[in-house]
């Protein structure tokens, strides 16, 4: 159902809407995560570090796709609040058209250079054809994730964080079904675990594409709507969901990219090191979804108070989520240091005292820095919701800088160790630079309203 998040308490609303978003990410995170210990308990420690290898790779592939569809939200969110409704239309179809092309041009793109990017990525020798089939069929099937990820975000623009939570836990069962008969019913070892994925996805499209038909008026497009006139109207249109979409997906391709080197370099050392960090980034991952689910929830909300140029309420919003998000990093760094380990220990059925050790390792480094990057979370989905791009992409590429060469200077002088500090380090500088930009963004939005309030003439 839709929802005006421009009217009642702030906390109240951004609470009720990031509870459905925090359900919804661990079962994102259970889509990848399934088919790891699936992967990891049936066809052992090297297929294991097979997917291991090669998540980066699909991350950045997903950044860039969520990158973008986001952005596109943002600009329907915006229409929204507004009171748009004709405009919520228009950003319905210039977003399914631009995310069309782009998802097209990525996929023949990664298809063409697949092989040069996993030797650059390092991947040993012994686990490079099935790593090489698991990210070649995930992006065959990259138009399900893609088309997944805008319905959603356009849902949730519209104020409706509930209807993608539960498709999305129809398709992550879906997925585990599958995966078991492709892997141990068919026989089809690591690449029956990405035809799995593509699937689960296009179930998660179907279903959004039926309750966006009977419950979403407002998104009922007509044969009109679909003749483009390539006019001034349109272009405008256009560079406005570019705008915003092509940073935000730089943005994320520019984290993607300081993971890729990361992954790269922890190649090197092995299947066992890969596997111990494939299996302690993903219960870190889920971990973090609290924080991360009170990011996006704040951006719907900045969205459409920004639209309905509510500018205080989108301060008095960030606030309080930033304070909730200072104390889950104490909470979940916490619950990480004492469970963690264990955790890890169910997570690869064949797991070594080795591979555990190594995963514990990291966890102990991680938890310690939680708080950078709760706050990265609210200041970047903040400045995002307001269409601001400038300074979440400074952030982007201080991040991407700090980690690579954490990564590769550290991994010298430490060895593996090394590399668990690149994230930390990435994470206190982007943190830093989306304060500021936030802080300087608001004031400046607060000074401009107060001077046209100052200026205008007297009735």
């Amino acid at each position: 159902m839709i929802k005006d998040l421009t009217r009642g308490e702030p906390l109240k609303l951004i609470l009720m809407f990031s509870v459905p978003l925090l359900i919804g990410n661990i079962f994102q995170q259970l889509y990848n995560i399934a088919d790891l210990v699936i992967v990891g308990r049936l066809l052992g420690v090297e297929s294991f570090a097979a997917v291991g290898a090669v998540a980066p790779l699909f991350f950045l592939i997903m950044f860039v796709i969520v990158g973008f569809t986001n952005g596109f939200a943002v600009v329907t969110g915006q229409r929204y609040g507004a009171k748009d409704y004709d405009g919520v239309r228009d950003s319905a179809v210039v977003s399914t058209i631009l995310s069309t092309i782009v998802t097209i041009i990525f996929s023949v793109a990664c298809t063409i250079f697949m092989n040069p990017i996993l030797h650059w990525l390092n991947v040993p020798q012994n686990i490079y054809h099935n790593a090489y089939w698991y990210i070649e069929i995930v992006v065959i099937g990259l138009i399900t994730a893609t088309f997944y990820n805008l319905l959603a975000g356009i849902i949730r623009a519209l104020g409706d964080s509930k209807t993608p939570l539960y498709f999305l836990i129809l398709a992550s069962v879906a997925n585990i079904l599958l995966a078991l008969l492709f892997i141990e019913v068919f026989h089809m070892g690591v690449p029956g675990s990405a035809v799995a994925v593509n699937l689960s996805q296009l179930i998660s499209v179907l279903l959004c594409l039926v309750f966006v038909k009977y419950k979403f008026p407002i998104l009922h497009l007509k044969k009109s709507d679909w003749h483009v006139k390539f006019d001034k109207k349109f272009y405008d249109s256009v560079f406005e969901h570019l705008r915003i979409g092509f940073p935000m997906a730089v943005q994320f391709s520019i984290i993607g990219f300081g993971i890729i080197i990361i992954q790269s370099v922890c190649n090197t050392f092995g299947a066992n090191v890969i596997a111990a960090l494939t299996a302690a980034l993903r219960i870190e991952q889920i971990a973090t979804l609290p924080m991360m689910s009170f990011g996006v929830a704040l951006a719907s909300y900045v969205a459409q108070n920004f639209g309905a140029k509510k500018f205080k309420r989108i301060r008095l919003g960030v606030i309080k989520t930033s304070t909730i998000n200072i104390v889950l990093s104490i909470l979940m760094a916490f619950v990480m240091r004492i469970w963690g380990t264990d955790i890890i220990g169910a997570f690869i059925g064949t797991a070594s005292e080795e591979i555990i050790d190594i995963a514990h390792n990291y966890l102990l480094i991680s938890t310690i820095f939680y708080f950078f990057l709760g706050q990265i979370f609210i200041y970047r989905n903040a400045l995002q919701g307001m269409g601001e791009t400038l300074f979440p992409l400074f952030a982007c590429i201080a991040e991407f800088v700090m980690r690579s060469f954490a990564a590769v200077y550290l991994a010298i002088k430490f060895g593996y160790v090394g590399v668990f500090y690149s994230g930390p380090i990435a994470w206190i500088s982007a943190s830093a630079v989306v304060f500021v930009g936030y802080m300087a963004s608001i004031r400046h939005i607060i000074f401009k309203v107060k001077e046209k309030s100052h200026n205008r003439p007297l009735a």
